[in-house]
């Protein structure tokens, strides 16, 4: 079991990484500095652990729920995932290097914009875990702390 105190500190350091790394991203002399890719790099580890985190332990679990209802949200944020992750390997492989540790920028504005896109399909996702995954989780099992 994970607790909702994990999944809520995991979503606000996403966000606070989000919010910093755009904010240094707009200045192109900053976007691709080792303090702003340290920012981007944790940024993308720290997704990625939280989306594995909730497929695996919160959308699984109700994936197999008798309730129809509660199995096809489940499915709809599995499926979200997907396009999600689907979407962010690409912009990786269009914004980074081979080893993905660092930055390739030769549009600064195409970079910003393909960021802040994706930046809001992940605090998008965010926000539906909190308003939608969040609050089903703690009905369906009767559990006020931990998913």
């Amino acid at each position: 079991m994970v607790s909702f105190t994990q999944l809520h500190a995991q979503n606000h350091r996403i966000t606070e990484l989000s919010n910093v790394f755009m904010h240094l991203s707009r200045e192109r002399s900053l976007c691709d500095t080792e303090t702003a890719c340290g920012l981007f790099f944790e940024y993308t580890q720290q997704v990625k652990e939280h989306m594995e985190l909730v497929d695996k332990q919160l959308c699984a679990r109700l994936i197999a729920h008798p309730d129809q209802s509660v199995r096809n949200t489940a499915d709809r944020f599995l499926s979200g995932s997907s396009e999600i992750k689907r979407i962010f390997a690409s912009y990786l492989k269009d914004w980074c290097g081979a080893s993905r540790r660092d930055l390739r920028i030769d549009n600064h504005e195409a970079f910003v914009q393909d960021t802040e896109h994706m930046f809001a399909l992940v605090l998008d996702r965010i926000q539906r875990e909190t308003e939608l995954l969040y609050p089903l989780i703690r009905k369906v099992e009767d559990s006020p702390q931990a998913a």
